[in-house]
């Protein structure tokens, strides 16, 4: 099964220092976001990966290349304007398999995928997302679901900060949905989420460590954690 990572955000809300680099790129302690995600992906048997490209693409081929240093293939698909979470995905579309997974690669997270892919496919979903409690829902994607994990509503960053189920942006996707997709910009949040509910929609909550990265305080505290829980 073939991975794909969203890694073409500008990465606004963490200038300055993406100046000069991509979120992706940005250091966690050591080695960039992205390296961690190849990692994790790698470590649960993902090793055909496509990276959607948007902002400052050099920077994060020339670092990875083709992907045979950390021990898988990628490939990549660099958009000439923005295309949104969604659109991008559907740019890469002749890459793709019937069913496939995406991340976002602006965030750090330890999600167990076996347990994820595997809810996927025991629901039939047309679509999965994993989702997490969070005390702030601020600034997220925040969706309700029934007892058995179907998504009744989905709201794209509501203006309320009241607790609930975020998105994390971590996707079991089957590749006909592919064809809701219209060309050019499309996002999943805002356009696609919303229209889905009633044909398959999941979410798949996990109690894993999962960090957005989409602001500085985010950024240093992911870089805390993972400095605390570093292999002695």
């Amino acid at each position: 099964m073939k991975a794909i990572i969203m890694a073409g955000g500008l990465g606004a809300r963490l200038r300055p220092l993406t100046n000069e680099l991509p979120k992706p790129m940005m250091p966690i302690i050591d080695k960039p976001i992205l390296s961690y995600i190849l990692e994790l992906l790698k470590m649960y048997g993902f090793t055909d990966i496509g990276i959607t490209l948007n902002y400052k693409p050099d920077c994060i081929i020339n670092y990875f290349k083709d992907g045979s240093d950390f021990d898988v293939k990628l490939t990549y698909f660099i958009e000439t304007s923005p295309l949104g979470t969604a659109g991008s995905i559907k740019n890469a579309a002749d890459f793709l398999g019937e069913s496939f997974l995406v991340m976002s690669g602006d965030s750090f997270t330890d999600i167990n995928l076996q347990e994820f892919v595997s809810f996927h496919f025991k629901k039939d979903a047309a679509f999965t997302l994993a989702c997490k409690q969070y005390d702030n829902t601020s600034g997220f994607g925040v969706l309700e679901t029934a007892r058995d994990g179907r998504i009744l509503k989905f709201v794209e960053k509501p203006e309320d900060n009241k607790s609930g189920l975020v998105n994390t942006g971590i996707y079991m996707i089957n590749k006909n949905v592919l064809g809701m997709i219209p060309d050019g910009f499309y996002d999943f949040g805002k356009n696609l989420l919303p229209r889905l509910i009633g044909h398959g929609l999941y979410s798949w909550k996990t109690d894993c460590f999962w960090s957005d990265i989409g602001s500085l305080p985010s950024y240093y505290s992911t870089n805390y954690y993972v400095a605390c829980n570093l292999p002695q």
